[in-house]
């Protein structure tokens, strides 16, 4: 891949941090949406130039895409109307950037559960939390048809460097309480995938043919109950597991806790077999148990 001038969204954020340095390690010139000082600072240490605005501000997404010979989108507004501001926030960079590469973040969890291991063309059944998703990826998809260039990823549950839903939700609640959570029986499989193999993934899509979609997970599907196992371990409570039934965690995490009982197993081979992907982190227990 030739050296570009990338625009990204969300670089202050684990994942983005992670990509922000592998995009300059391979001599990519980086700018960064950045909505605070605190972002500006994180940003500039990792050698991105920051770009001060936030997901509603169009305008400044627009004109930082117009700069950029690609751009890959990794943030996203918490809010009554994240759908709306990610749909916005995509059409102006994607306007921006014209036919240059555009990456958009997608959500793995729009596939439901999954009956065994399966690719990117799996049938949608998305749980509530995540159903705003399938709209947006149509219409951002939809600008290969007039001269875009738009690569979706779609990411499983990222683990690694201490982040993540599995440090966030389990190792934290080990460490802050005894006990780590885990919902039902826990059979059900999480698709994991290392930050840096992510990372590593968002950027080969930069490379990728208008209109591609990639299941953004490395083909490690581990049991809920293992990986909760493993956080009790890195949480210093090795062993202590407590399940709840599915109602008890609706009442702790709200619609999240339909996602979590997901039962999902993707093989990441589009993108092994069309970007040369090779994700080297393949024991994700021994990472998470680490903390």
């Amino acid at each position: 891949m030739n050296t570009l001038k990338v625009f990204i969204t969300g670089g202050s954020g684990y994942i983005g941090r992670a990509t922000i340095e592998v995009l300059r390690r391979q001599g990519h010139e980086v700018a960064a949406l950045a909505r605070s000082d605190e972002s500006a600072r994180t940003v500039s240490e990792l050698g991105a130039t920051p770009v001060r605005g936030s997901l509603t501000d169009t305008d400044v997404l627009r004109e930082a895409a117009s700069q950029a010979d690609g751009v890959i989108h990794l943030g996203q507004n918490q809010s009554e109307d994240t759908g709306d501001i990610d749909r916005a926030a995509a059409a102006a960079m994607q306007d921006g950037v014209g036919s240059g590469p555009y990456v958009h973040t997608g959500g793995a969890w729009i596939y439901g559960n999954t009956d065994g291991v399966v690719g990117e063309d799996a049938p949608f059944a998305p749980p509530q939390i995540t159903a705003w998703r399938i709209e947006n990826e149509k219409r951002v998809l939809a600008r290969a048809e007039s001269g875009g260039h738009p690569v979706v990823v779609m990411p499983g549950i990222v683990y690694g460097r201490a982040g993540g839903v599995p440090q966030l939700l389990l190792v934290n609640q080990g460490r802050a309480n005894g006990v780590v959570p885990c919902i039902g029986d826990g059979d059900n499989r999480w698709a994991l995938v290392h930050v840096e193999d992510l990372a590593e993934l968002y950027v080969l899509a930069l490379g990728a043919p208008a209109g591609s979609v990639y299941a953004g997970a490395g083909g490690q599907n581990v049991a809920f109950k293992d990986i909760a196992n493993a956080a009790s371990s890195a949480a210093g409570c090795a062993g202590n597991v407590h399940h709840l039934t599915l109602d008890e965690a609706r009442g702790m995490l709200g619609l999240l806790a339909d996602a979590l009982v997901l039962d999902q197993q993707f093989s990441g081979e589009r993108a092994r077999r069309e970007l040369g992907w090779r994700p080297t982190h393949q024991d994700a227990l021994t990472v998470l148990a680490q903390g």
